[in-house]
C-alpha cells in the first residue's frame, strides 16, 4: 500500500437513486425527501397552496423505500464505511438484500462497516423508511401516552417535531435521505471525534484540541501522530498510540471575534492531520474558528437573578430573533437560503438568533453565516412543547443526539448558549402536567441532569441553561420574569401589548403578535380565492388556536374591525408593529435590569398568517422595517415613568450619545400648543432619561399628542399619544402622491402630507410581486414629507402608488 493509498477518500452517494412505494418507482433526489419528489414527478399538487395540504395527508402516512446500487468495493483501504449524515427517520438499510442497519433519529449521522458487505460486483443498496407516524405510535403504545400541546406524536419519536404541525406550520411530516451520504474509505486509523475547546487568556488565543481516532485491526497500538495548525502558521503536534490525544496550538495577540455592532468578525482556519508512524497523512480536518470569551451573568441582584450575556467582558442587550425551520421540507434550504434569510435578520440589527427546539439543529451552513455576519447563536436542544420519555430506547438516541451535535457545532464562535428545551418545564407547571402523569417521566431528567452533564463533558467553554423559560431553580415559578429568561404569550392569548409595560423581565425569550402574511404571497398561495379574512383559504393558512378571533380581538381594543379585506391586512400590520414597539422600547428602556429580547419570530417555513418579520416567500412585513427601527443602536423613545411621559435615549453604541431632543405638544389639526427643548447624555451602553415637562405633556381628550424630535442629524422621533386610536380625533387624512423614475433603477414615491398621517405604509409588493419598499410604517406632521424608494417595480405610476398606500384614519 503506498503512501497516498492512506489517505481517506470519500465517494458522494447523490446520483441514480430512486423511490419506491406500491411498486411505482420516481427519480429521487439525495439529499431531498418523499414529498419534494412526488412534487419534481407532478404526483401530488402543491401542499402550500390553496388546502392542498389536506390532499397529500396519506404521504406522512405511507411506508417508502429508497433505492441505488454501490459501485464494486474499494480494494485500495483496510476499511469502507457507509456514511448516512441524516436520515428522516426510522429506516432499515439492506447491503444485497440483507440488513445492514437501522436508524431511529433524524437529527444525528449514522456510520456502518459495509467493508465485507461490498464485492467485486455492483451492490444494491435500500433504505426503507417507515412512517414516522407508524413508528411513534407504536413506541407510544408501548411506553405509555404523555401530555402533549398538540395532538400528535411527536414527543415518541426524534424527529422535527414541528413537521407535525405547530400553530403556525402546516402537518406535513416527511421521509427521506435529507442529508448527504456516502462511502468512506481508510485505513490504519481515522479522526472520528474532533473538539476544539477555543479560549483566551489575555491577548493569547489557545486551541485545545480533543480528538479520537478509530483503528483498524492493523493501526491497534501503532505511534500515531495529530497536528494541528491554526491560522496557518501556529502549530502544535503530539505523538500517541491510544485512541485519544490533546494537543494545543497557541495564537499571540489573537484578534477577538465579537458579535455585530461591537467589533470585527476574524476567523482563523484551524486544521488537524492525523499521521502514520512514517508521516503518511491518513485524515484530516478542518474549521474556523474564533477567538472570544462569553459568560452568562446569572448572579443575583435587587431585582432578583440576571440573565446578561457579556462577550469578551462587554455586556450586551441582545436584540434577538427566534429562528424555525425555513422550510417545512428542510432538505430543501440552501445555502443561499441561510445567507438571504440572515443576512435580513442582520440588517434588521439583530444580533442574536435562538434556534428554536421544535425544530432541527441547522446545517453547518447556518452558523457559518452567523459566524460571518457577528449573530450570535442560542441553539435549543431539540425538545418543545411536550412531555418526553425518558426510558430506552428514546433516551440512549437522544445523548447520542447531544453529544454529536455538540462536538458538531462546537467550532462556531456565534454559538453563545445551548438551551434544554422550549417551554417544557413551564409547561409542566402551568398545565398541571405532574398530577395528569402520576410519576411517568417526562423530561426533566434531560434538562437538570443529562443534557447539563452532555454540555459539561463536551463543551465545557460554553454555558448550558435549562429551558425557556427557565428561572433557575424550582424555588422560582420558571416564568418568573425577575429570574432568568421569560416567555410572555398572555398578552397575545388574552389581553393587550399594552400589558408588556407592566413588567420589567430580566430577558425576554419569546414574545409575539401575528399579522398576515403580505399581499403578493397569499395572493399566490391561494390562487382563485377572493381574499376576506375568514374565506377558506386564509383560515387554512392560519395555525394558531383562535388565531383570527385573537387578531380581531387584539385588533378591536384599538381600532374597529374593518369589514373590508384590504384595510383589516393593513391593520393588521399596524397592530402587530404597534405590538413590538410597546414591548421592545420598553424593555431597552430599562437596560441593565432588562437584558435582552428574542422576538417570535423572524421567519415563516410556508405561507401563513403568523408571528414571522419575513413571511413564508421571503417578503419582509412591515414588522422587519420596524426592527431594524428597534434594534438600530441608538433609539429615541417616550416612556411612562410614574405614571408621566419620560423621554429616553437608549444608546448601544461604543460612543456616547448627547442628543438635543426637541419637544413639541400637538393639536391633532397640527397646531403647536407647546415647545421645549431637552439635551440629554447616554453614555456608552447606557440609557439617559428625563422627565417630560409638566406643560408639554398632552391632555387625554383625543386630540393632542407629543412628538419628540433628535435635532443631532439621526432622524429619530418618538411619538406619544396618551388614547388609544379609537379615542383620537384623527383629521381626514389628506396628502399629495408623486413618483420619480423609470423603474429601471427604482422610483421613488414622495408623500407629502396636509394633515397628521399616522402609520402610512406603502404596499409594495401590490405594485408588482417583486417589488420591494425601503421603509415600511412612517408618520408625518401636517406639511411634511417622506420618500420611498421602490426597487422591481417595471411601470411605475403614481395612482398605482395612491392605490397601495396606506394609512390609520
Amino acid at each position: 500500500m503506498t503512501t497516498t493509498d492512506r489517505a481517506r477518500t470519500t465517494t458522494t452517494l447523490t446520483e441514480g437513486w430512486t423511490l419506491r412505494h406500491d411498486g411505482d418507482h420516481l427519480p429521487a433526489r439525495v439529499p431531498g425527501c418523499v414529498h419534494t419528489d412526488l412534487l419534481a414527478a407532478g404526483r401530488i399538487p402543491d401542499p402550500f397552496l390553496g388546502t392542498h395540504e389536506n390532499d397529500v395527508q396519506w404521504v406522512g402516512r405511507a411506508d417508502w423505500t429508497y433505492d441505488t446500487v454501490l459501485a464494486a468495493r474499494d480494494t485500495h483501504h483496510e476499511r469502507t464505511d457507509l456514511v448516512f449524515e441524516g436520515l428522516d427517520t426510522v429506516a432499515e438499510i439492506t447491503l444485497g438484500g440483507e440488513p445492514a442497519g437501522r436508524t431511529a433519529n433524524m437529527h444525528r449521522g449514522y456510520r456502518f462497516d459495509v467493508t465485507e458487505r461490498l464485492g467485486t460486483a455492483p451492490t444494491p443498496l435500500s433504505v426503507r423508511f417507515t412512517s414516522a407516524y407508524t413508528a411513534a405510535e407504536e413506541t407510544r403504545r408501548r411506553m405509555g401516552a404523555r401530555e402533549e400541546a398538540y395532538p400528535h406524536p411527536s414527543a415518541f419519536v426524534r424527529k422535527m417535531a414541528c413537521a407535525f404541525g405547530w400553530d403556525w406550520g402546516p402537518s406535513l411530516p416527511s421521509a427521506g435521505i435529507w442529508k448527504p451520504a456516502r462511502l468512506e474509505h481508510w485505513s490504519t486509523a481515522r479522526l472520528s471525534r474532533v473538539r476544539p475547546l477555543v479560549t483566551v487568556d489575555g491577548a493569547t488565543g489557545r486551541v485545545e484540541i480533543r480528538l479520537d481516532v478509530e483503528r483498524t485491526a492493523s493501526g491497534t497500538g501503532r505511534t500515531l501522530t495529530a497536528e494541528v495548525r491554526v491560522g496557518g502558521t501556529h502549530t502544535a503536534a503530539v505523538a500517541f498510540d491510544g485512541d485519544g490525544a490533546t494537543v494545543t496550538a497557541e495564537v499571540p495577540d489573537a484578534a477577538l471575534w465579537w458579535p455585530r455592532g461591537y467589533g470585527e468578525q476574524p476567523r482563523y482556519d484551524c486544521e488537524v492531520t492525523l499521521r502514520d508512524t512514517d508521516g503518511a497523512a491518513l485524515d484530516t480536518w478542518s474549521r474556523r474558528v474564533g477567538f472570544r470569551t462569553v459568560v452568562l451573568d446569572t448572579t443575583a441582584d435587587e431585582h432578583g437573578t440576571r440573565f446578561t450575556f457579556a462577550v469578551n467582558g462587554v455586556r450586551v442587550f441582545a436584540r434577538g430573533v427566534n429562528w424555525i425551520p425555513d422550510d417545512v421540507f428542510p432538505s430543501r434550504v440552501t445555502p443561499d437560503d441561510y445567507r438571504e434569510r440572515l443576512t435580513q435578520a442582520a440588517e434588521a440589527g439583530v444580533d442574536m438568533v435562538r434556534v428554536w427546539g421544535g425544530g432541527i439543529f441547522e446545517r453547518d451552513d447556518f452558523y457559518d453565516v452567523c459566524d460571518e455576519l457577528g449573530i450570535m447563536v442560542w441553539q435549543d436542544f431539540l425538545f418543545a412543547c411536550a412531555t418526553y420519555p425518558e426510558e430506552q430506547p428514546l433516551r440512549s438516541e437522544i445523548e447520542a443526539e447531544a453529544r454529536e451535535n455538540v462536538v458538531r457545532l462546537m467550532p462556531h464562535p456565534s454559538l453563545v448558549l445551548w438551551n434544554g428545551n422550549n417551554e417544557n418545564l413551564w409547561v409542566y407547571t402551568m398545565w398541571n402536567w405532574e398530577e395528569t402523569l402520576k410519576g411517568d417521566s417526562w423530561g426533566e431528567g434531560y434538562y437538570l441532569a443529562l443534557l447539563p452533564r452532555v454540555v459539561a463533558e463536551t463543551d465545557p467553554t460554553r454555558a448550558y441553561w435549562a429551558g425557556s423559560p427557565w428561572s433557575g431553580s424550582w424555588e422560582h415559578a420558571p416564568e418568573d420574569p425577575d429570574h432568568g429568561c421569560t416567555h410572555l404569550w398572555d398578552v397575545w392569548n388574552k389581553t393587550d401589548y399594552t400589558d408588556y409595560l407592566d413588567s420589567v423581565p430580566r430577558f425576554v425569550s419569546e414574545f409575539g403578535w401575528q399579522a398576515p402574511a403580505t399581499y403578493a404571497t397569499m395572493r399566490r398561495a391561494l390562487p382563485g380565492e377572493e381574499l376576506e379574512p375568514n374565506s377558506p383559504g386564509m383560515l387554512h393558512h392560519q395555525k394558531a388556536d383562535d388565531g383570527n378571533g385573537k387578531l380581531e380581538r387584539g385588533l378591536a381594543r384599538h381600532f374597529a374591525v374593518p369589514e373590508d379585506f384590504d384595510t383589516w391586512h393593513y391593520l393588521m400590520q399596524v397592530n402587530q408593529v404597534r405590538a413590538f414597539s410597546t414591548g421592545v422600547e420598553h424593555w431597552r428602556s430599562h437596560w441593565p435590569r432588562t437584558a435582552g429580547a428574542i422576538v417570535w419570530q423572524i421567519n415563516d417555513c410556508w405561507p401563513v398568517t403568523s408571528w414571522a418579520a419575513v413571511d413564508g416567500e421571503g417578503r419582509r412585513k412591515p414588522l422587519w422595517y420596524e426592527l431594524r427601527r428597534l434594534y438600530a443602536d441608538r433609539l429615541l423613545t417616550l416612556q411612562l415613568r410614574d405614571g408621566a411621559p419620560a423621554l429616553c435615549a437608549v444608546n448601544q453604541a461604543a460612543d456616547a450619545w448627547r442628543p438635543t431632543v426637541r419637544l413639541r405638544r400637538m393639536a391633532a389639526d397640527g397646531t403647536v400648543i407647546a415647545e421645549e427643548s431637552r439635551e440629554l447624555a447616554a453614555g456608552a451602553r447606557e440609557v439617559a432619561t428625563v422627565a417630560v415637562p409638566p406643560g408639554l405633556v398632552p391632555e387625554p381628550s383625543g386630540t393632542e399628542y407629543l412628538v419628540a424630535d433628535a435635532v443631532d442629524g439621526t432622524g429619530l422621533r418618538a411619538l406619544h399619544f396618551p388614547v388609544r386610536d379609537l379615542a383620537f380625533s384623527y383629521p381626514e387624512p389628506e396628502y399629495e402622491v408623486t413618483v420619480a423614475g423609470d423603474g429601471a433603477d427604482g422610483a421613488v414615491v414622495r408623500v407629502t402630507a396636509g394633515t397628521l398621517l399616522r402609520d402610512v405604509l406603502l404596499q409594495a409588493d401590490r405594485l408588482d410581486p417583486a417589488a420591494v419598499a425601503d421603509r415600511g410604517l412612517f408618520t408625518l406632521l401636517p406639511g411634511e414629507s417622506a420618500e420611498v424608494r421602490v426597487t422591481g417595480w417595471a411601470e411605475p405610476d403614481a395612482e398605482a402608488a395612491r392605490r397601495a398606500l396606506f394609512t390609520v384614519r
